[in-house]
């Protein structure tokens, strides 16, 4: 009789552990399948052929929180050069959206466009006179050639493909910030802000700051908000002595000159920065002055 019992709490005992394994193990497994990694999706890649430019142009996109292409909602535009991946898109869009959160509202939710690059130094530089710098720099002199893609090309495609304001905002830093300059001085029209960081106005032996831009004119009349930002960031490169906060603050002071009331500026000195870490600081500060009061 005992060795019965015995039998039969045996027989019980395997019957529980059956059991108990039919709940657990369907359990284990849905966790392991719900915890396999997934992709983290910060933006999307679009490429856009270039007749001007004669290539093919990449473009990382950053689409704000609740962008549809079904709804009425029209969304500002930033354009960031030097815009791959590996340089300033990742950190830049995160700036955006963490000063776009409702509890912060220092920028309105916007639409990045980064300009991946294919040769900076063809495309964010005007030809130049020094012959050291043709010597060291052969591909440079392009700007033109860009400037077009801009206007011609790339915002027409965004603003087809995307439910943009009439809003457009471009960023630059270093020859970017050359670039931008630029465009500020021969096409203004092209953007309403600014974002000029650090800008290489020392190329061509500073021959941009020589120039007498459409802007500086009383009758120009497109609203336009320019911030200019350096850094401690001393001597920079080429044969003729320049220092960038020197030539930051001349254009700074050359823009506020203008006869324009449309036309407002504003200058950053950052002296606990240096040319390799002042775009985000400058960018965020850029971020609150040129929506102050939106």
């Amino acid at each position: 009789m005992h060795k019965c019992y015995q039998r039969m709490n045996r027989a019980m005992r395997g019957i529980i552990i059956f059991i108990l394994v039919l709940y657990v193990v369907p359990g284990y497994c849905q966790v392991n399948k719900d915890t396999e990694p997934k992709p983290f999706v910060l933006g999307v890649i679009n490429e856009i052929q270039s007749k001007v430019l004669g290539e093919k142009r990449v473009l990382n996109i950053y689409l704000p929180e609740g962008y549809s292409n079904d709804d009425t909602t029209r969304y500002p535009v930033i354009y960031l050069l030097d815009g791959s991946a590996d340089e300033d898109f990742i950190h830049v869009v995160g700036l955006v959206q963490y000063n776009s959160f409702s509890w912060i509202n220092r920028v309105p939710r916007s639409i990045v466009v980064g300009i991946a690059n294919t040769d900076r130094k063809r495309d964010l530089t005007y030809p130049t006179s020094i012959a050291t710098d043709k010597k060291l720099y052969p591909t440079t002199g392009g700007s033109a050639n860009f400037i077009t893609f801009i206007e011609k090309e790339l915002q027409p495609y965004i603003q087809k493909k995307y439910r943009t304001s009439a809003s457009k905002t471009i960023i630059g830093e270093s020859l970017g910030g050359l670039l931008a300059t630029e465009i500020l001085f021969k096409k203004p029209a092209l953007f309403d802000k600014y974002i000029i960081i650090s800008p290489s106005l020392w190329w061509d032996n500073g021959s941009l700051l020589k120039q007498t831009p459409e802007l500086l004119q009383a009758s120009y009349g497109q609203k336009t908000d320019i911030y200019i930002g350096v850094g401690k960031e001393g001597l920079t490169p080429g044969d003729v002595p320049h220092v960038m906060e020197v030539d930051a603050n001349l254009l700074f002071e050359k823009i506020k000159s203008t006869q324009s009331k449309s036309v407002h500026a504003y200058f950053d000195y950052l002296p606990q920065e240096d040319h390799a870490t002042i775009s985000h600081q400058a960018i965020y500060n850029a971020i609150k002055v040129l929506n102050d009061g939106r």
